[in-house]
């Protein structure tokens, strides 16, 4: 098919990069002409493993194009996918105004029949806004909107750092369509990456707005609660990780989601779970439960920002101790900083006039620019280890492979004061204690050296 696909961010890149990968021709429209230059050589704005070969393949065989021209991409287009943010405004409402500015640019150029898909997370009623707009401007133009127009729901499920993957194997596709021959166009267009087993679902178009809302709402629960049993393990004596697998081995529950650690980031929990909670006041059903997730998520960085006081005295004791934070990504395998708690402990730190040192293997950039004026105050170090050289403690904040087996005794050597706090429980609590370390992790009581 040829296909559209407006906004060139993390779900438009790689939407567009596997759609070309299966054969179809594919033109990525974003209106930043320097994005759209840099992505025609192969640079990839993103740090996702292997979408950058993909794009570049892509490329080379002239499936995949670039432009800032809407029109040019709406040429021949059976599909146009509309992928712009949708951020967060003051009440916690997802913003769709790019959304409908698209929506209005391509009633105005539209001159062909073709379904539009609304592939941002929107709140339920989106999908039909954008077609009332679009059906609009093809009404003033002299068109009839009936014989060219069809729109679809069809939210995304990728999680950072493993996108492509979850792209080329989806556990399930699903469309939200008004009419049956809609949804059959769109089963032939994902087909090929359903191969061996037909995950298509197909649903009402509010039915597929709302699914992508209560799944992440779901796994921000599943974070939320594994939290708030890891602070109560540490009242009991209990260990989160025994009761992580404790429940995860019951299939109704399953492992995936469990572990504890400083809180849910990244760009979709936090914005969609505010979404979510603003949808069901506006509409007069409270959700208790997710505002219970958004607020334990909250409170979860909270919660070991005052155990990292607690170990120096109080937050005056910080002042003058240098302390070293590995890791500023919300998660391991991709460079977002979004609401990511590495930014949280940065700034609460900074404010308790520490040094702080960080290190993180691909995220630092985004970092600075997220931090801002902050950015001077910070210690940019140019390896795990350099960042600790005579640090007074160590906060892991990001689980990356390259964290979890260190050299201990090298730490020691290098770290003024041989005290970790494990925001992601990398480390067996006894291990390093045999190593001479101060331990502190999540829901697994805090451990010191004799």
């Amino acid at each position: 098919m040829n296909l559209c696909v407006v906004g060139t961010g993390y779900v438009g890149l790689v939407t567009g990069a596997c759609l070309a990968e299966v054969g179809n021709t594919v033109w990525c429209v974003d209106k930043d002409e320097n994005k759209v230059a840099a992505l025609r050589r192969g640079q990839i704005p993103i740090f996702e493993p292997g979408l950058e070969e993909v794009v570049k393949r892509n490329i080379s065989e002239e499936r995949l194009f670039f432009t800032d021209d809407l029109a040019q991409g709406l040429k021949k287009a059976e599909i146009c996918m509309i992928s712009v943010d949708t951020p967060s405004d003051g009440d916690g409402r997802a913003d769709v105004k790019n959304v409908m500015a698209v929506a209005e640019k391509i009633g105005e150029l539209l001159d062909h029949p073709a379904i539009v898909i609304t592939k941002s997370t929107v709140p339920v009623g989106t999908t039909m806004q954008v077609k009332e707009t679009i059906a609009k401007g093809l009404a003033a133009r002299g068109l009839n909107p009936a014989k060219m127009l069809d729109v679809a729901a069809n939210p995304e499920f990728l999680k950072e750092g493993d996108a492509v993957a979850d792209f080329m194997k989806p556990h399930r596709v699903i469309v939200g369509v008004e009419r049956e021959e809609v949804g059959q166009r769109l089963h032939r267009l994902y087909s090929p990456f359903m191969r061996r087993a037909d995950r298509f679902i197909p649903m009402t178009i509010p039915s597929a707005e709302l699914t992508k809302y209560a799944a992440n709402a779901m796994l921000a629960t599943r974070i939320s609660f594994m939290n708030e049993m890891a602070r109560l393990c540490e009242h009991v004596g209990a260990d989160i990780s025994h009761i992580r697998h404790g429940l995860g081995s019951d299939p109704r529950i399953g492992p995936d989601f469990l572990y504890a650690g400083l809180g849910y980031g990244g760009s979709c929990f936090p914005k969609d779970t505010k979404a979510l909670i603003q949808l069901g006041k506006e509409k007069g059903s409270r959700l208790s439960v997710v505002e219970a997730v958004h607020g334990a998520n909250e409170a979860q960085r909270e919660w070991f920002w005052t155990r990292i006081c607690n170990h120096f005295g109080g937050e005056r004791g910080l002042d003058s101790k240098r302390v070293a934070l590995w890791g500023v990504a919300f998660k391991a395998n991709t460079d977002d900083v979004r609401h990511a708690p590495s930014l949280y402990l940065i700034e609460r730190l900074l404010n308790a006039q520490a040094e702080v040192a960080v290190f993180d293997p691909v995220a630092m950039d985004r970092c600075r620019a997220a931090l801002g004026e902050l950015e001077g105050q910070v210690l940019w170090a140019g390896n795990v280890y350099h960042s600790i050289e005579g640090v007074d403690a160590l906060a892991i904040c990001t689980d990356w492979r390259e964290f979890r087996s260190p050299d201990f005794e090298r730490m020691k050597a290098l770290m003024k004061a041989p005290v970790i706090f494990d925001g992601r429980n990398l480390y067996d609590p006894k291990t390093v204690l045999e190593m001479g370390f101060s331990y502190t992790g999540v829901g697994r009581g805090k451990i010191r050296n004799s």
